[in-house]
Protein backbone atom coordinates (compact mmCIF):
# COMPACT_ATOMS: atom_id res chain seq x y z
CA UNK A 1 0.00 0.00 0.00
CA UNK A 2 1.40 3.49 -1.29
CA UNK A 3 1.75 5.58 1.60
CA UNK A 4 1.62 9.35 1.19
CA UNK A 5 4.50 11.39 2.86
CA UNK A 6 4.02 13.38 5.66
CA UNK A 7 3.66 16.82 3.58
CA UNK A 8 1.54 15.19 0.89
CA UNK A 9 -0.83 13.96 4.07
CA UNK A 10 -0.55 18.24 5.57
CA UNK A 11 -1.46 19.69 1.67
CA UNK A 12 -4.40 16.75 1.79
CA UNK A 13 -5.51 17.98 5.03
CA UNK A 14 -5.48 21.53 4.71
CA UNK A 15 -7.12 21.41 1.21
CA UNK A 16 -9.88 19.51 3.40
CA UNK A 17 -10.17 21.81 6.00
CA UNK A 18 -10.56 25.04 3.68
CA UNK A 19 -13.49 22.81 1.53
CA UNK A 20 -15.06 22.19 5.25
CA UNK A 21 -14.44 26.10 5.74
CA UNK A 22 -16.45 26.62 2.15
CA UNK A 23 -18.88 24.42 3.08
CA UNK A 24 -19.59 25.95 6.45
CA UNK A 25 -19.69 29.37 4.93
CA UNK A 26 -22.48 28.33 2.32
CA UNK A 27 -24.37 26.60 4.79
CA UNK A 28 -24.46 29.91 7.14
CA UNK A 29 -25.40 31.84 4.47
CA UNK A 30 -28.15 29.31 2.94
CA UNK A 31 -29.69 28.96 7.17
CA UNK A 32 -28.93 32.77 7.13
CA UNK A 33 -31.44 33.25 4.14
CA UNK A 34 -33.80 30.47 5.23
CA UNK A 35 -34.45 32.24 9.11
CA UNK A 36 -35.20 35.36 7.13
CA UNK A 37 -37.55 33.64 4.51
CA UNK A 38 -38.95 31.84 7.60
CA UNK A 39 -39.48 35.14 9.43
CA UNK A 40 -40.93 36.72 5.92
CA UNK A 41 -43.07 34.12 6.13
CA UNK A 42 -44.94 34.41 9.51
CA UNK A 43 -45.09 38.20 9.47
CA UNK A 44 -47.47 37.23 5.64
CA UNK A 45 -49.00 34.29 7.81
CA UNK A 46 -50.07 36.99 10.66
CA UNK A 47 -51.25 39.65 8.53
CA UNK A 48 -52.84 37.32 6.49
CA UNK A 49 -54.98 35.84 9.59
CA UNK A 50 -55.59 39.28 10.56
CA UNK A 51 -57.21 39.93 7.25
CA UNK A 52 -59.52 36.87 7.97
CA UNK A 53 -60.44 37.52 11.14
CA UNK A 54 -61.31 41.19 9.88
CA UNK A 55 -63.45 39.40 7.05
CA UNK A 56 -64.90 36.97 9.32
CA UNK A 57 -66.10 40.53 11.83
CA UNK A 58 -67.66 41.61 8.46
CA UNK A 59 -69.39 38.60 7.10
CA UNK A 60 -71.10 37.90 10.57
CA UNK A 61 -72.61 41.89 10.78
CA UNK A 62 -73.83 41.42 7.55
CA UNK A 63 -75.62 38.33 8.62
CA UNK A 64 -77.17 39.87 11.70
CA UNK A 65 -78.30 42.81 10.01
CA UNK A 66 -79.82 40.51 6.85
CA UNK A 67 -81.26 38.78 9.98
CA UNK A 68 -82.86 42.13 11.41
CA UNK A 69 -83.71 43.24 7.88
CA UNK A 70 -85.69 39.73 8.05
CA UNK A 71 -87.34 39.97 10.97
CA UNK A 72 -88.65 43.29 10.32
CA UNK A 73 -90.35 42.42 7.46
Amino acid sequence: MDRLDPLDQLHALARRIDDLGDRMRRLQDENRGLRQREQELLAERASLLAKNEAARVRVEAMIARLKSLEQNT
